[in-house]
């Protein structure tokens, strides 16, 4: 359930168009937002989040900290970059900063709503460009589908789910372990896969043909 939302952006007609979107998907959701890094870092320090929608060029900074710091900070976040960078080098390094999702500014607003309204049925929002960037860079880069071999049975079961795009609290309540236990089992297939995001591990999960059942 996404009840607590944080948008990081400096500008102000873009903010106002994520918000717009977001309080239509989420009614009941609290949003709040930031103009620059310093103020989005102070907020993840003190509050906890369910999304995050970040803009990695800020005036004080960059967006890549803040993912960062989501990440050591949030509980069970799901972080989606906003941004009209499309490098990639900008997007590996979203994704290893944390990013869950990378979307850009570019794209039809009808693109990006639709984008979004997906995360409530548990896919993680990727701008179709960005998506052959990924496909490319791992076609080249990535670990090779034997690497499956290398997991535990229950390792593959994460990864399954996790590359479904449930959090970790999801996880644990469909396999009935706890949280700590999920955690300790995605700390393992990272280390294994040597990847860093759920990005990642989604890609990974669909080359092994773990959600060949969908």
């Amino acid at each position: 359930m996404i009840r607590r939302i944080l948008i990081v952006e400096d500008v102000q007609q873009a903010r106002s168009f994520l918000a717009a979107i977001l309080k239509d998907l989420f009614a009941d959701a609290t949003l709040t937002e930031a103009a620059d890094m310093r103020s989005a870092l102070n907020l993840c320090a003190r509050k906890q989040f369910d999304l995050a929608l970040v803009d990695l060029q800020l005036p004080d900074g960059d967006g890549y900290a803040v993912l960062r710091k989501l990440s050591e900070t949030q509980d069970n976040i799901t972080s989606i970059v906003t941004t009209a960078m499309g490098s990639d080098s900008a997007i590996v390094a979203a994704l290893s900063a944390g990013a869950d999702g990378y979307l850009l500014k570019s794209d039809p607003p009808d693109l990006i709503a639709s984008q979004l309204r997906n995360i409530q049925g548990g896919t993680l929002p990727l701008s179709p460009a960005i998506a052959r960037r990924v496909m490319d860079h791992f076609r080249t880069t990535g670990p090779n589908v034997e690497d499956a071999a290398n997991l535990t049975p229950r390792e593959a079961e994460v990864l399954s789910l996790v590359g479904r795009g449930l959090r970790v609290s999801d996880v644990a309540a469909a396999l009935d372990l706890a949280p700590s236990t999920v955690s300790s089992h995605v700390k393992a297939i990272y280390r294994k896969l040597n990847i860093s995001s759920r990005a990642e591990a989604a890609y990974q999960a669909a080359r092994m043909g773990l959600l060949s059942d969908q």
